[in-house]
């Protein structure tokens, strides 16, 4: 299964609206294991085309080796189309597979895995001995299946040998330390103005003794005055030396981006309804047309209880949530006291809340018209939209990760009594999924969450799962 070194020579990508990576030099040999991380639109995608051959760098050169047996696998299978996601994936990975690689490149390959599937790709990608080369957002998947991360940001690639949670840890121990010797300089700027303005005045005074010795006819002394001069001469060189040290950090700062906090206010005029049961479903059942889905349903929400719903692609999860929503396309029976729709907020991976004709900030004016300009705006900065060209872009135009934090910021300015997530985490990268567990960790609300991310829902603290299985919910 091993091959030749793969070698980047002064590799660079770019487009006409950016720059996705600069002079990237490394090579990848037989039985390298690395995942691409970055933000949605950095060139992950692209730089596993220029892999497989089928795109082509901006400048430099990458070196395949005539050993190397490419199997790809897209992010989006385009064959089979009568098939779900995951079906469409399995079908790709065994053609992929049946090619006998010993180099696969797979983009996000847990999209769209229901949980059998997903466990069972951990175990393929653990046990396979080839070269892998993995685009992912995917935790468990960075955490367990990879030991090598390149990281584009920025313009350029950074290479870091160790899983995920390692690089991240090792970024916050970079960062911490240099946000302290920030703190010191600034510490050491402010205790060489106050020795400075300790001199001046020293020299004021003495210049005020010299002018009455003067008047008293007695010889001024000048030698205040040339201390004085020289104190601020020496304070000028330390503060430029300061000035450089502080910029040359703030550059090697810029290079250890994290993701921005969101820390959002809720407006809790919706949920100020104390602890009781908010969904009550005994002996339910959904229906589809003449085709039954789920049978025997029984289900009890409290107004701070957090659950996820789980189950294999095709099991009923998705009806169920659609039932809740009282969609009229879905036949209910037995007894279902749930909230009224407007108590509900829905978020899936479509961001179908945003309207796309529509500005960021008339997406936020339409759910709250008695605020005022200024009232938007701070809540829309809560959310990371501060410039103007940022609060006046139509939803139509939006990246992934900005329609995500639009509809957070949607959700906080009304917030619903219960939140419905379908598959949120699904094409978001690893910085938008930060920003989504931040806002949903704060949320005050009951939580109904359809997820096979384990880390997702251990991180936004799911109390709960109910697991669906031959037309059954059944506590897991």
């Amino acid at each position: 299964m091993t091959h030749k070194p793969i070698q980047f020579k002064n590799t660079s990508l770019s487009f006409s609206h950016k720059t996705c990576f600069e002079d990237f030099n490394t090579q990848i040999r037989g039985g390298d294991r690395i995942a691409i991380i970055g933000r949605n639109g950095s060139g992950k995608s692209s730089l596993l085309k220029i892999l497989r051959g089928t795109f082509e760098t901006t400048s430099g050169e990458i070196r395949i080796p005539d050993d190397a047996r490419i199997g790809y696998v897209p992010q989006i299978v385009e064959d089979f189309t009568s098939m779900s996601g995951g079906q469409r994936f399995n079908k790709a990975l065994t053609h992929a597979l049946s090619l006998d690689p010993n180099v696969l490149l797979l983009d996000e390959p847990t999209n769209h895995l229901d949980l059998s599937n997903r466990k069972s790709l951990m175990r393929m990608l653990c046990s396979y001995s080839g070269t892998l080369i993995v685009v992912s957002h995917d935790v468990e998947l960075l955490r367990n299946c990879v030991d090598i991360i390149w990281h584009i940001d920025n313009g350029r690639i950074h290479i870091f040998s160790g899983s995920y949670d390692d690089y991240i840890r090792e970024i916050h121990i970079k960062r911490s330390s240099i946000e302290k010797e920030l703190t010191q300089l600034g510490r050491q700027k402010k205790e060489m103005h106050q020795a400075l303005m300790k001199e001046q005045m020293r020299a004021a005074s003495s210049r005020t003794k010299g002018e009455k010795n003067i008047d008293k006819h007695k010889w001024p002394t000048i030698v205040s005055d040339a201390k004085a001069r020289r104190a601020e001469e020496t304070s000028g060189h330390k503060k430029a030396n300061l000035d450089c040290k502080k910029q040359e950090l703030n550059e090697k700062l810029s290079e250890l981006r994290l993701p921005e906090i969101i820390k959002p206010k809720f407006y809790l005029s919706a949920t100020k309804v104390g602890i009781r049961t908010l969904v009550s479903i005994s002996e339910g059942c959904v229906s589809y047309g003449n085709e039954a889905i789920l049978r025997d349903i029984n289900l009890s929400i409290t107004t701070n209880e957090r659950i996820a719903i789980t189950g294999d692609n095709g099991s009923g999860k998705s009806t169920l949530i659609k039932a809740i929503l009282s969609d009229s396309a879905i036949t209910k029976s037995g007894s279902w006291h749930i909230p009224e729709p407007q108590y509900i907020g829905y978020l899936d991976q479509h961001y179908s809340t945003i309207a796309p004709n529509k500005s960021v900030l008339e997406n936020i004016q339409e759910i709250v018209p008695t605020w005022n300009h200024a009232e938007i705006r701070r809540h829309l900065n809560d959310f990371l939209f501060r410039k103007n060209e940022e609060v006046n872009a139509l939803g139509s135009t939006l990246s992934g990760g900005e329609k995500a934090r639009l509809s957070l910021a949607q959700i906080a300015a009304k917030t619903p009594r219960l939140l419905i997530l379908d598959e949120i985490t699904n094409n978001l990268d690893l910085e938008t999924r930060e920003h989504i567990i931040q806002v949903l960790q704060e949320y005050p609300g009951a939580i109904i969450v359809i997820s096979h991310d384990e880390d997702f829902l251990k991180a936004i603290k799911i109390c709960t799962i109910y697991h669906i299985e031959n037309n059954l919910l059944m506590f897991s």
